[in-house]
């Protein structure tokens, strides 16, 4: 009679769940399924157990439906079979291999992850809300010299309270802001945006290009002044120069351009304003003459020449019945009282 085979003990371990090892005397024909379940605690979910739980030998991921002797398990006498979790992915598109710990995988999703940013909402919140309060934009609107649009008074509060962002440092009073006048929607009822090109109806959604025109402050679409070649503006036919056009909202290098226009012009007023400063010191002092500056009716430079009657006596009058109308001609030992002049103390 042939001896009964003795059945080899299995260790079965399970790091990634916490579990201790234990170490059984199983039968050959008992699935991996099967010992899976009598393996976990009772109060483990057996769903979770069927679906992410996996038995590892050496390395190799066995399959819930073979049995020990079919897997391999018993090519030893002694066998060490791992309970893994199964984490999605497999490996190879980013996602776990298996060999992870049970905090990694946890963490994974105990960590939240930032919402990602609609790049249409943010290009329409730049175009139909103040830039610097994110308030909708509502008449009286500014803009910048670099094409932000504002609530005119959401920026002069900012202004008033010095509260203005650094990314808007340039602004540094009332004459960096130009009115626009905007153009309301029609059909701002059903629509995301309020305002619109007068001329060609493209809505201020971002979608389109806008410019703004300085002289007059009204904001036509890009594709308007294409059509419509003039020099004029197409709402108020005011003039305006190719400088005058401000993008709105432009790109990059938009932007860089409108930031060295602005630099340029406030360079050549500050020098308006020093040749003025200086002009106006100039024009105070007088050049003296060779006497060190002492001028014929004996007052020094910066003085005024005193006025004389007789330097500008009438043809057939005498010099001294001429100055007599305005000053004494002769010098007496009386003295004249302030109410006549020609009375002497004495002669009356």
């Amino acid at each position: 009679m042939e001896p009964q085979r003795k059945k080899p003990e299995i260790s079965v371990r399970a790091p990634d769940l916490g579990l201790p090892s234990r170490c059984l005397t199983l039968s050959p024909n008992l699935t991996l399924r099967r010992l899976k379940l009598a393996f976990l605690p009772r109060s483990f979910p057996q769903t979770l157990a069927l679906e992410s739980l996996f038995f590892d030998l050496g390395g190799r991921p066995l399959p819930d439906s073979s049995t020990l002797d079919a897997a391999g398990v018993f090519s030893s006498l002694s066998t060490v079979l791992d309970l893994r979790l199964r984490l999605r992915g497999g490996g190879g598109d980013g996602g776990a291999t298996g060999a992870e710990s049970r905090d990694c995988y946890l963490n994974m999703y105990a960590i939240k992850k930032p919402d990602k940013v609609d790049p249409n909402e943010t290009r329409l919140s730049k175009w139909t809300t103040c830039a610097i309060s994110a308030e909708p934009l509502a008449p009286p609107v500014v803009v910048d010299r670099l094409g932000n649009l504002f609530n005119k008074e959401a920026l002069v509060e900012a202004l008033i309270h010095k509260k203005i962002p650094k990314e808007f440092s340039h602004i540094r009073g009332l004459k960096d802001m130009i009115p626009v006048h905007l153009t309301p929607n029609p059909s701002a009822v059903g629509s995301e945006t309020k305002f619109e090109c007068p001329i060609t109806g493209l809505e201020l959604n971002g979608k389109y290009g806008f410019l703004v025109l300085r002289g007059c402050g009204h904001v036509l679409s890009t594709k308007a002044l294409k059509e419509v070649k003039s020099s004029a503006c197409l709402v108020c036919h005011k003039e305006f120069s190719e400088s005058d056009k401000l993008v709105i909202n432009g790109s990059a290098d938009e932007v860089a351009v409108l930031r060295e226009r602005m630099e340029e012009e406030r360079g050549k007023l500050k020098e308006r304003k020093e040749k003025k400063a200086n002009a106006s010191l100039s024009g105070k002092k007088h050049a003296g003459d060779e006497n060190g500056g002492i001028l014929e009716n004996g007052r020094k430079d910066g003085g005024a020449k005193r006025f004389k009657a007789v330097d500008m006596v009438p043809a057939n009058a005498t010099k001294e019945v001429y100055a007599s109308i305005f000053t004494s001609s002769k010098k007496s030992d009386f003295k004249e009282t302030f109410s006549c002049r020609s009375l002497p103390l004495g002669r009356n």
